[in-house]
């Protein structure tokens, strides 16, 4: 029998060659190894929920009655919901043109771009206008949605930092771009040298590329840096130099664990820096209701804003938005929500900033207990997680380990990782995932198990670790920095 369009040798070569470690061999085997009956704890992922953080009460009672609007006729409704709840969801009702289950405009409800237009220009002080913004199901669709429409065949280059979330990685490989990776250093706390990133153009073009987009992570996956104002303005003087377009991914705004750099949008430094800068670079900015102390990741809620794109670049983008008809409506509710919270005076204001500020309290305690744990362990190196949900400890491997894991053909990080999961039922990314130096190895774990539960998954890791070390130690030395 001949072989069929949809046989593996068949498929798109793109396809095949796209890698997305997050969900790869680590957690398959994580997710065998639960179905056999072993306590798998998930670290792989940011999924706050997933890991016993509790929804915020008030966006949660708006959708309820936004998903079942026959509440609000219910007598009754007032003694279960509050009153700024009901009124909320009686606007964000008004707002859609059939309720939740009634596509919207393809670039997401009006009034929740209104919503998030008024919010960015609270937060960077200048006007945002909701025409250059597009609600999405979550932010992974909008950065597809912008790089599909940058990258134009093989020869295109985006920049993307190493270490790296693989959602760039990937979905430069699935659109048949070119990934020009740009080191972060670790020795300096995952800082950015210019000098680097002129270099990566420079050997990218010596190959043939166009560099066409720049991209950012800030707070950093799965570093966890913040990134300053003076690196920023770097990065943007770099970008018009080099007429690239900057894609800010800015997701982890929320998450923020010192008090030394604060987040500041790519945008508000853009403005700041004033003419001929400000009307010329191009900029994309993402956002979403996945992370912060808001963690609503299954209800796929994200923005994306444009600033000093063209109009017929802007029609392009909605035509292509528009195949897809509809952003999910439930997730732009989230959105509008997230964007435009309680206000002092409402009934719910203090429970919502009861609520916001314990978790964001926990996951800067949890963020110190995480690092000062791997800090403990023998051959491991961390940075503190400035920002982010994520630790990205170094494992200086032993060279019998690196020698075992190659007859087992396995990458060294992987072959770690595995033998801690079997271990420990504690499920982590190989730092390989992300893209690292040459020698060097980590892994990535969320900072996001309870806050109870982190000093015992300490113990347990550095248990395993040092048993780990203690195996395959002969003191010729390590891999490193």
């Amino acid at each position: 029998m001949s072989s069929k369009p949809l046989d593996y040798e068949n498929l798109n070569e793109n396809v095949k060659k796209t890698q997305y470690a997050v969900r790869g061999e680590l957690y398959l085997r994580a997710s065998e190894l639960q179905k056999e009956g072993k306590k798998i704890i998930f670290t792989n992922v940011g999924n706050p929920h997933a890991l016993g953080q509790k929804p915020l009460t008030f966006p949660r009672q708006v959708i309820a009655l936004c998903q079942a609007p026959f509440l609000l006729d219910d007598p009754n409704v007032g003694l279960i919901f509050p009153a700024d709840a009901i009124a909320k969801a009686k606007q964000f009702l008004a707002m859609t043109s059939g309720g939740l289950g009634a596509y919207s405009d393809s670039r997401g409800i009006p009034g929740v771009r209104k919503l998030v237009a008024e919010f960015i220009e609270g937060r960077d002080g200048y006007p945002s206008d909701p025409e250059l913004i597009f609600l999405t199901d979550g932010a992974s669709k909008g950065v597809m949605q912008i790089l599909n429409s940058v990258i134009r065949d093989p020869s295109d280059g985006i920049l993307v930092p190493v270490p790296q979330y693989p959602l760039y990685s990937a979905s430069i490989q699935l659109l048949g771009g070119s990934l020009v990776p740009y080191y972060l250093e670790e020795t300096a706390n995952w800082g950015l040298d210019i000098n680097d990133l002129r270099q990566s153009v420079e050997q990218a073009r010596y190959k043939g590329i166009t560099v066409r987009a720049m991209v950012i992570i800030n707070p950093g996956n799965p570093t966890g840096q913040c990134l300053s104002v003076a690196n920023i303005k770097q990065i943007i003087q770099f970008c018009h130099q080099e007429n690239l377009v900057l894609l800010g991914d800015e997701v982890y705004q929320q998450n923020i664990y010192q008090d030394e750099r604060p987040f500041i949008s790519a945008r508000k430094v853009l403005f700041d820096m004033g003419p001929p800068i400000s009307k010329e670079l191009q900029l994309v900015s993402f956002h979403t209701v996945s992370k912060g102390y808001w963690g609503e990741c299954g209800q796929r809620g994200g923005y994306f804003e444009m600033t000093n794109i063209s109009p017929r670049a802007v029609e392009e983008i909605y035509k292509i938005a528009s195949i897809s008809l509809s952003p999910n409506v439930p997730g732009q509710i989230f959105m509008g929500l997230m964007v435009n919270p309680p206000k002092p005076g409402d009934i719910s204001y203090d429970q919502f900033v009861r609520e916001s500020k314990g978790i964001l309290e926990s996951l800067r305690k949890r963020a110190r207990i995480m690092t000062d744990g791997f800090n403990s362990c023998r051959n491991v190196v961390c940075n503190f997680t400035e920002g982010a949900m994520y630790s990205f400890p170094q494992i200086r491997l032993p060279p019998r380990a690196i020698e075992a894991a190659k007859k087992l053909g396995k990458v060294p990080d992987v072959f770690y990782c595995l033998r801690l999961l079997e271990a420990t039922g504690i499920s982590t990314v190989p730092g390989s995932g992300f893209g690292q130096k040459e020698g060097v190895f980590h892994l990535r774990t969320t900072i996001l198990p309870a806050e109870e539960d982190m000093p015992a998954i300490m113990d347990s890791f550095k248990k395993f670790n040092d048993e780990f070390m203690e195996q395959y130690e002969d003191h010729r030395g390590y891999s490193r920095m």
